[in-house]
């Protein structure tokens, strides 16, 4: 059933945003389901290996690192990126990010984190927020305008602070400056005393960004060095560029631009 698909989800979901080993009643809680239920679908996803049971609670299952190996095939994630965000992490001393636009959502496809929790709040997966972060707007702004509205249509744009920007106008105009001069900010927009900074992987054939290399760390340390960090995440961006060029295509999600932005 759809519905006992959903519960699962949102129990391996539950599991996964944790501390630390989670008690079936705690997931109960969480999940807004029956304690029955949840303890069926816990059998299912621990036989399946998704989630493992262990004296304190349950926790993440040995299978979901191959799931996660299996998605860096599929999309083509190259060690090399691992590389250079490690490279980054070390030169910036913050927490370093690739993203993505593809099919019409904005991804997070990997981060070092150099803090737990990661400074900017960001994991691997898909951002619904590209509109107050940096990386997003970097990937917004190399969109036609249709599809940029697409993109906000379907996600909205919420208010995370009282920083966020909220109208499609003002949005416009940022992603402007950003496409003007190769770079976006946002400071406090995402998270409270957090700044984000993101700069475009240039494609092979000149196209638009459709990739983005980011750092988030703390405001304050950004007011110091957001000029030294800008200028390492265009170096980190520009060995990405060239590493796609000699690899083969598809390598960094660099395949085909959606066009240029307007």
């Amino acid at each position: 059933m759809p519905q006992s698909v959903d519960r699962a989800l949102d129990i391996l979901d539950a599991v996964a945003g944790a501390d630390g080993p989670v008690t079936a009643k705690a997931l109960a809680r969480r999940t807004g389901c029956g304690l029955s239920t949840v303890y069926e679908l816990l059998g299912a996803l621990t036989a399946r290996g998704h989630v493992v049971r262990t004296a304190s609670g349950y926790t993440l299952g040995y299978r979901v690192p191959a799931l996660y190996g299996a998605f860096r095939r599929q999309m083509r994630l190259d060690d090399e990126v691992h590389g250079l965000l490690l490279k980054a992490r070390r030169a910036v001393e913050a927490d370093t990010y690739f993203s993505t636009y593809r099919d019409g959502d904005i991804a997070v496809l990997a981060g070092t984190a150099a803090s737990f929790p990661a400074t900017g709040g960001f994991s691997v997966g898909r951002d619904a927020d590209g509109h107050a972060t940096a990386h997003g707007k970097v990937l917004l702004s190399a969109l036609p305008r249709a599809a940029r509205l697409r993109y906000l249509a379907q996600t909205g744009m919420r208010a995370i602070t009282p920083r966020t920007i909220t109208s499609p106008e003002v949005l416009d105009a940022e992603l402007r400056r950003v496409r003007r001069e190769g770079v976006a900010v946002e400071m406090e927009e995402c998270a409270p005393g957090v700044a984000c900074v993101a700069v475009p992987v240039p494609l092979p054939d000149g196209g638009g960004a459709i990739t983005a290399v980011s750092a988030a760390l703390p405001l304050e340390e950004f007011h110091r060095r957001g000029r030294q960090v800008t200028q390492t995440l265009r170096h980190v961006a520009a060995e990405a560029g060239r590493l796609a060029a000699r690899t083969a295509p598809g390598t960094l999600l660099m395949g085909k631009s959606a066009g240029r932005g307007e």
